[in-house]
């Protein structure tokens, strides 16, 4: 067993990243309370497994295999999202006063509430990597959101290097075809509609199109360049924490939830 001394400088630089590494597995099981279990338990098998970090791969490298071995079982469980997951939803939220009712009231619980454009940016691309295959999201979190190299990546993942060039490629193919359909800043059809309905409802008083022109991604969004838009709409996921900024409460409500409400929903439409 370690004793405390030797274990001090890895432990000070798990610390280090312990937020990246939590939003990480946020952003993959959808879920807060699971992503902060399993980081605890990535920790407690981190220190029981010290001695057998041979120091092949950088210490973080090391811990995010971990902590994806961790979160596989979880992930293979999860189905892959509709891409209109989000239409659907806002559908029955409008449809439902009971399910608007809760989503105030869960927007109403944070005394630091708000509702900013560029985090409901960042949370629809969570919400659109749902709709990829697992070892898609994985690869194109790790390589282009928390600046893994792609040797790296094979580590944490145990893919080929084939297989993560792949599945970042199709990621980012995907996704620019998504985003080219569905959202409405790149389509330029004016403020995203589901943000400005919620923002009208929620806060008032900001004006939507102003805050969404100082957005480079939404300046941009009539660029015939998807893979740019793409780009900058990751730089901007790059930089808010999913997990702290004053939407993310809200956000994980709607994360933890989208795939009920979807099967409610077409449920009620076949009924």
């Amino acid at each position: 067993m370690m004793i405390k001394d030797e274990f001090t400088p890895y432990e000070s630089e798990f610390l280090e990243f312990k937020s990246e590494l939590t939003s990480f597995i946020f952003r993959l099981v959808s879920n807060r309370a699971l992503a902060e279990d399993l980081v605890h338990d990535t920790y407690i098998k981190m220190v029981d497994n010290i001695d057998t970090f041979r120091k092949e791969s950088s210490f973080k490298t090391w811990v995010f295999t971990i902590a994806h071995n961790l979160a596989k079982n979880h992930l293979a469980k999860q189905k892959r999202w509709r891409e209109d997951a989000q239409q659907i939803n806002a559908k029955l939220h409008i449809n439902s006063e009971e399910l608007f009712d809760k989503m105030r009231g869960v927007y109403n619980s944070n005394p630091d509430k708000g509702f900013e454009l560029k985090e409901h940016i960042s949370y629809c691309f969570n919400c659109m990597t749902k709709t990829l295959v697992v070892d898609q999201q994985v690869c194109i979190w790790l390589k282009n959101v928390y600046d893994f190299k792609v040797s790296e990546i094979m580590t944490i993942t145990g893919l080929s290097e084939g297989k993560v060039k792949h599945a970042i490629a199709d990621a980012r193919k995907n996704l620019t075809r998504i985003f080219d359909e569905k959202c409405a800043f790149v389509s330029q059809k004016g403020t995203c509609h589901q943000c400005s309905s919620l923002k009208g409802i929620l806060n008032p008083e900001q004006n939507e199109q102003s805050k969404a022109n100082q957005i480079k991604m939404v300046r941009e969004g009539s660029n015939p360049d998807k893979e740019k838009l793409l780009s900058l709409r990751m730089e901007l996921v790059k930089n808010l924490d999913p997990l702290e900024n004053p939407s993310s409460h809200l956000h994980s409500y709607f994360l933890e939830n989208s795939p009920k409400w979807v099967e409610m929903a077409l449920s009620q439409e076949n009924s």
